[in-house]
């Protein structure tokens, strides 16, 4: 049984904010990946795409996820020549994820294979692999310091691959908001250690839930980017786990 001294002391510590706390990498990882999330998240994107001579390409996109986003069904709804197009994503512990690209001009399935995950997809600077979440035992972390991120006081915090674990990235640079704990821009480094892409994120705060506003990615070594912007959120309605099938790839929302 706790004394009153000790019940006192955990209701400090309970109160102080992780940027007191956090002593580790690890244990900073550890707190962004037990923050409150939704059970599912439906929404619709705008993906706006600009290679290095500026010209642009949008698609419009309606998005499922559930599970902590490791189930994610898309379809494209526009434009044109994009529409009906979908992707499924489903990540597993153990085994390798899942992932499934419907092409209804080619009726036909295509399965993104473990040998795939750096191709880009459609068109983006997201690779199938930037899709997927980052396993937290699957890294090492360290804390490199702190740094004022467009006026968001941040951790600074590497992630660096285990031996053994497959990446196609040599380390991730994280730069968390200490009072929120959510990543505001991520920096991605090549095989030789290179920068090869920043990820900015922007958020809002619904239901407790941090949720995506906007993600926009360059490949600072093409000159290009990617813009995506979230619109029409709606959490926790109860998503069905047989949604996160092959069949239903064909089948566009209403």
């Amino acid at each position: 049984m706790k004394t009153l001294i000790q019940k006192a002391i955990l209701g400090l510590l309970i109160g102080l904010p992780m940027s007191l706390m956090a002593e580790t990498g690890y244990e900073l990882a550890k707190a962004m990946e037990d923050k409150a999330s939704p059970k599912d998240m439906k929404s619709n994107m705008t993906m706006t795409l600009t290679n290095k001579q500026g010209k642009t390409r949008e698609s419009t996109i309606r998005s499922i996820t559930a599970d902590d986003n490791r189930k994610q069904i898309i379809w494209f709804l526009a434009p044109a020549d994009d529409e009906g197009v979908a992707f499924l994503k489903i990540e597993h512990a153990q085994t390798d994820d899942e992932m499934r690209l419907w092409l209804p001009a080619f009726k036909k399935v295509r399965r993104i294979s473990s040998k795939k995950k750096a191709d880009s997809f459609m068109g983006s600077d997201l690779s199938y692999e930037d899709m997927t979440s980052r396993e937290l035992d699957e890294y090492t972390y360290k804390i490199l310091g702190e740094k004022v991120v467009d006026g968001i006081d941040c951790h600074i915090l590497e992630s660096t691959p285990k031996e053994g674990v497959s990446r196609t990235y040599k380390r991730f640079v994280t730069y968390v908001s200490k009072a929120d704990l959510v990543a505001i821009l991520d920096e991605a480094y090549d095989t030789r250690d290179n920068l090869l892409k920043q990820r900015v994120m922007k958020y809002r705060e619904e239901k407790g839930y941090d949720l995506p506003v906007e993600i926009f990615v360059e490949n600072v070594q093409k000159g290009t980017n990617t813009r995506l912007v979230f619109s029409s959120q709606e959490v926790d309605t109860g998503v069905e786990e047989d949604l996160f099938q092959e069949k239903n790839l064909k089948r566009m929302p209403k």
